[in-house]
């Protein structure tokens, strides 16, 4: 099969600076778009939580909270594609085969429109009663979750479009269109939010199903305004009306052969973070240490992964294309660049979680008694923990991008799931299970990935991977 671009490939170009330039400005240039898109969309959800809790009350928290431990599970199963598919990208960015690129992205464009519309669509909306049922939702949560939860299935298309578009050009070397991209969605989302969970204005009030009507709405606008951009050739990547149709089983192999670990790792650690949860609601002052848990893990600690994310796809893309490019040398140059400015954030924002603890809870109404004392050990041991993960996050990107995408899951196996639980278990067996044993579990967990994802990154095998897509004058 071959591809049919608008314009010769020639003509398509991409930044270099990733591969020619200075290292730290190339990461910093990657990096910050991502990190401030992973800042704005953690805000969404805050906002979104409070307008329905003043809107419908807990139980409309509580069913927006367990509808996305469902979606999370499966989106993020069914991202791993993506992954995937910023292998290649970077790969042959690296390589300077435009009309490669061009190929392996539209390949993962339909692949995402079959699943969505064909498996996530129709499965998730007759399964979101059973899978409510086995997340265990009270009866009166359930009631407000099921038209959520059906409706965010439904329109799945529009998130699977927008982590496509932004994998995609991250791995290009583009990170600015997906930071427009996603704050405008954000502002959209924000505003349809308003209206349709309130009943501002002229909309109506549609309380937790108006958080997915705006979620599924400006989603898919995003993905349809991202997609008319690589039409017009805006973007580093270009598509053209002249592709075909016809699915390219040789590239859709590939980018499942480089993503299905991904998801894989992805769940495993879904499920040890769930099992985490089962030992704290354990203990003696079980409500508090959920509540100290939930802020300080769920929303501070994100003050570090937000970073964190977005320095693992910096890394991704400068090892991947550098591979490419046969600097295998600048590519670990690339990562270790990557994981300073890493430390120096994590290092900062710690810094403020072991000095300032109680002024941070008390943001979340946090004064006194159990919970102060709770979470502020937990803050403690999260200021050290996020050195530890975020240089585990920066080598998970490095071996991703260079296409070991095997080993981080089973990294992530070992040290997200046998360690932390392995610990709970030894110290429940002993009697000895508290809040600050589950909190020190988390730290080791954290340590654990570190130091196995250094280690295998240092061992270099990565050099050798190649990504077995036959070029279009072969076929």
């Amino acid at each position: 099969m071959s591809s049919s671009p608008a314009a010769p490939a020639s003509q398509q170009r991409f930044d270099r600076r990733i591969i020619e330039g200075p290292l730290g400005s190339a990461v910093w240039h990657l990096a910050w778009p991502a990190m401030l898109q992973n800042a704005i969309g953690g805000m969404q959800g805050m906002v979104d939580h409070a307008m329905v809790g003043h809107i419908v009350g807990f139980t409309g928290n509580a069913a927006i909270g367990v509808s996305w431990q469902i979606i999370l599970i499966v989106i993020v199963f069914i991202s791993s594609l993506y992954t995937g598919m910023g292998v290649l990208v970077s790969r042959y960015v690296g390589q300077g085969d435009a009309d490669m690129v061009n190929r392996v992205v539209y390949q993962a464009f339909l692949t995402s429109i079959f699943l969505a519309l064909g498996v996530l669509a129709p499965i998730g909306y007759v399964a979101a009663p059973w899978l409510l049922h086995v997340v265990n939702a009270a009866p009166a949560v359930q009631h407000e979750a099921l038209p959520y939860l059906r409706l965010m299935f439904a329109g799945s298309i529009g998130l699977l479009m927008f982590f496509m578009l932004g994998g995609a050009l991250r791995a290009a070397g583009d990170s600015r269109t997906p930071l427009y991209l996603g704050i405008g969605l954000t502002v959209t989302h924000s505003a349809l939010n308003v209206g349709f969970i309130t009943g501002a204005g002229p909309f109506p009030q549609l309380g937790v199903l108006g958080a997915a009507v705006g979620q599924v709405t400006a989603s898919i606008a995003a993905g349809l305004v991202g997609l008319a951009l690589l039409f017009a050739k805006r973007t580093p990547i270009w598509f053209s009306r002249g592709m075909p149709l016809a699915p390219d089983w040789s590239i859709i192999k590939s980018l499942f052969r480089f993503g299905l670990p991904t998801g894989f790792q992805g769940v495993a650690m879904n499920v040890g973070g769930m099992l985490l949860l089962r030992f704290i609601g354990e203990l003696d002052h079980s409500a508090e240490a959920q509540a100290a848990y939930a802020v300080g893990y769920n929303q501070l600690f994100s003050l570090i992964t937000w970073t964190s994310v977005g320095l693992m796809g910096a890394a991704a893309a400068v090892a991947g294309q550098n591979l490419g490019a046969g600097k295998p040398e600048r590519a670990i140059e690339g990562v270790w660049a990557t994981a300073r400015i890493g430390l120096l954030l994590a290092g900062c924002v710690g810094l403020v979680f072991f000095v300032a603890p109680r002024a941070l809870l008390s943001v979340f109404g946090m004064a006194d008694g159990p919970v102060v004392q709770m979470g502020t050990q937990l803050l403690r041991v999260l200021a050290v923990s996020g050195l530890f993960v975020t240089l585990a996050l920066v080598h998970t990107g490095g071996l991703q991008g260079t296409g070991d995408t095997r080993s981080p899951f089973y990294i992530s196996l070992i040290s997200q799931v046998v360690v932390p639980l392995g610990l709970c278990f030894a110290l429940q067996a002993a009697g000895a299970l508290a809040p600050l044993g589950i909190w020190l579990a988390i730290l080791l967990g954290h340590t654990t990935r570190a130091v196995l994802s250094i280690a295998r990154f240092r061992q270099g095998k990565w050099r050798a991977i190649q990504v077995g897509v036959a070029p279009a004058a072969a076929r």
